[in-house]
């Protein structure tokens, strides 16, 4: 998972020299010394502090897996730029998030300074712009939870199998799951609690023509992920399952 966010961090951060740091860098280094930051800083009436090297530390109401985690994360920084402030620096802090997590202080450092962002505290976990807009970043954004389960392969394979004959075959009870589109259509699906997401959201790709990879279900304002079954969410035959459904998804690849 960690090299896969190194790969999409260089990739993030290319954009960002161009885009987010064209402007501000000019004016930051134009006697060398720092002054232009700090003038900016006294502005607002804060001050600035150098990115530290300590990362949050924090343990999840549940142990999550690294995708459950990816997930999460991709489901913040989605959302994030449309509540408050600037995209381009959400896409500073997130390139500069994922730098710092792959211990590239120095390029997380240069990504703050260049997109003019303050550190009051030298965490990513409060910031301002130019403008004096703040800035919150959530702990499981930048470190991941004390209690991660790696994801390895086999064992999980191996780990699934042994749940799956463990498991008592049990009589499959259906009943019609609404299930309510961004768009305000609702639909019914045929399941049981017994079904994963994942299988519901292949029902909905024959059903409706929604391809999966553009779906998103969330029950009681929780992201679902594919492999959570309906008896894990506690959601009953008479509840309402929200689906965001993207226009144009993006697509991270590992």
């Amino acid at each position: 998972m960690w090299r896969g966010n190194c790969r999409r961090m260089h990739n993030i951060t290319d954009w960002i020299s161009g885009a987010v740091m064209g402007g501000c860098v000019g004016r930051s280094r134009t006697d060398g010394s720092g002054s232009d930051r700090t003038t900016r800083s006294k502005k607002r009436g804060g001050r600035n502090e150098p990115l530290k090297k300590e990362r949050p530390k924090w343990k999840s109401e549940y142990p999550m897996t690294e995708g459950q985690l990816r997930s999460k994360r991709d489901e913040f920084w989605d959302t994030a730029p449309a509540f408050d402030g600037r995209k381009e620096i959400w896409d500073a802090l997130r390139a500069a998030a994922l730098a710092a997590e792959c211990n590239d202080l120095e390029l997380a450092q240069a990504i703050v300074d260049g997109a003019c962002i303050t550190l009051p505290h030298g965490s990513l976990t409060e910031s301002y712009d130019e403008l004096g807009n703040r800035y919150q970043l959530p702990a499981y954004t930048l470190a991941p939870p004390v209690n991660l389960i790696r994801e390895s392969s086999n064992d999980s394979k191996v780990s699934e199998s042994l749940q799956k004959q463990a498991q008592t075959p049990a009589c499959r009870q259906e009943f019609q799951l609404r299930v309510r589109l961004s768009s305000g259509k609702d639909v019914r699906l045929t399941a049981s609690m017994e079904d994963s997401i994942a299988e519901l959201k292949k029902q909905l790709e024959k059903q409706e023509a929604i391809e999966i990879i553009r779906q998103r279900w969330f029950f009681s304002g929780k992201l679902l992920t594919d492999k959570t079954c309906l008896q894990d969410t506690k959601i009953q035959k008479d509840f309402v399952v929200q689906v965001i459904v993207n226009v144009n998804p993006t697509v991270i690849t590992d």
